[in-house]
């Protein structure tokens, strides 16, 4: 990829981008969506609560009017009444507020999910400044907001006129109606009407919130230059995480060297491997490697025995089988207890021979080291 197309932002945002948006109140939004929603259901509660509703508050409007002469000239009285009959109205109104509550919860709950950013009500000096705002206003995003108005109100309009239209003989035949009836026909009227033209604007739901989806996304994409230093910042980078490395394999190798003096014996592949072993003949278990390495740090581990006078001791396929099936600070494996018993055995008379009390033995040449471990 060319350095011109690695500025593009067409690589899809990362896990932490999108977490960073979110903690900045950044989520698709559609108002359409929360509008339409608010409507449907304040629709669908006025079909269904509707002369519920209606029946309750006349009752209430009736006792409001219904006023004794000795509570008209008492003005505490009239408060009094007053309150407890704008106690009565919100308590009957009050499933509508909740339905309306719930939906006006619903939209943002089913479309990026409820956030509550402190970022995002903190104050910026950029959104009282005239230059962004007037580029606000003559942006892409700005034209397609006034767009998607103009489709809506055309939508709406056009609906409006061919609902009315469709119901002008049910309007006309209201003006001979009785006013009970009349009343009640037309509640119904424009129940129906206004469920209808809620349901219309199902469809500019259905186009706005794909395209809101689009437009977050959009905003979020990432160059693979962001991609790279965002893992960068996230990782560490390589240098570094290789110099860490480094400093964690030398303090390692510094403290294994620091346990090869209490070893009773290295044994050694001469050119590549050496392995420090340490049994404790009062304890239960077997020996166990106090360090070993390869190469150079092989070479090490038998200089630092030297200058101890550690015994050190060439088994090349000894040497190999420990390296390869114990870790540091582990027992040996039970399939080698013999070949390493036949080592300490030999190192033990080997130093009785330099304290003068034994012949100096000869290096068991032999051992019993199974094939699987060579």
């Amino acid at each position: 990829m060319s350095g011109g197309n690695a500025e593009e932002r067409t690589e899809k945002p990362t896990p932490k981008r999108l977490r960073e948006a979110r903690e900045k109140g950044q989520v698709p939004r559609s108002r359409e969506l929360n509008s339409t929603l608010v409507m449907m259901a304040s629709a669908l509660c006025l079909w269904g609560l509707g002369s519920m509703l209606v029946g309750d508050l006349a009752e209430i409007m009736r006792d409001g009017l219904a006023v004794e002469r000795s509570m008209a000239m008492d003005p505490v009285a009239l408060v009094q009444r007053f309150a407890s009959l704008v106690g009565k109205g919100m308590w009957v109104l009050s499933p509508l507020f909740l339905i309306l509550m719930v939906a006006a919860l619903v939209g943002p709950a089913s479309m990026g999910g409820m956030v509550f950013s402190a970022k995002a009500i903190s104050f910026k000096a950029e959104k009282i400044n005239p230059l962004k705002g007037i580029g606000r206003i003559f942006s892409a995003r700005a034209l397609m907001e006034l767009l998607k108005t103009l489709a809506k109100f055309s939508l709406v309009a056009a609906v409006s006129v061919a609902l009315l239209w469709s119901l002008k003989d049910e309007l006309l035949f209201l003006a001979g109606e009785p006013m009970h009836r009349a009343l009640g026909h037309a509640g119904t009227l424009f129940v129906k009407a206004f469920l209808t033209l809620s349901s219309v604007l199902i469809l500019v739901v259905l186009i706005d919130v794909p395209f809101q989806i689009y437009q977050h996304n959009k905003q979020l994409k990432m160059s693979m230059k962001e991609i790279k230093d965002e893992s960068k910042e996230t990782e560490g980078r390589p240098e570094v995480k290789g110099k860490i490395r480094a400093l964690q394999r030398e303090m390692s190798q510094r403290r294994m060297m620091e346990r090869v003096p209490e070893a009773d014996v290295v044994i050694t592949n001469p050119t590549h491997y050496s392995v420090a072993l340490a049994y404790d003949r009062e304890a239960s278990g077997a020996p166990r490697v106090l360090a070993k390495g390869a190469d150079l740090v092989a070479l090490r581990i038998r200089e630092v025995a030297g200058k101890h006078g550690i015994a050190v001791v060439s088994a090349p396929p000894l040497a190999r089988a420990l390296y390869a099936t114990t870790e540091i600070d582990e027992e040996i494996p039970g399939e080698l207890y013999v070949a390493v018993a036949h080592i300490l055995a030999y190192v033990y008379q080997l130093n009785q021979a330099r304290s003068g009390n034994a012949e100096e033995p000869s290096l068991p040449t032999d051992l019993p080291v199974p094939d699987e471990f060579k």
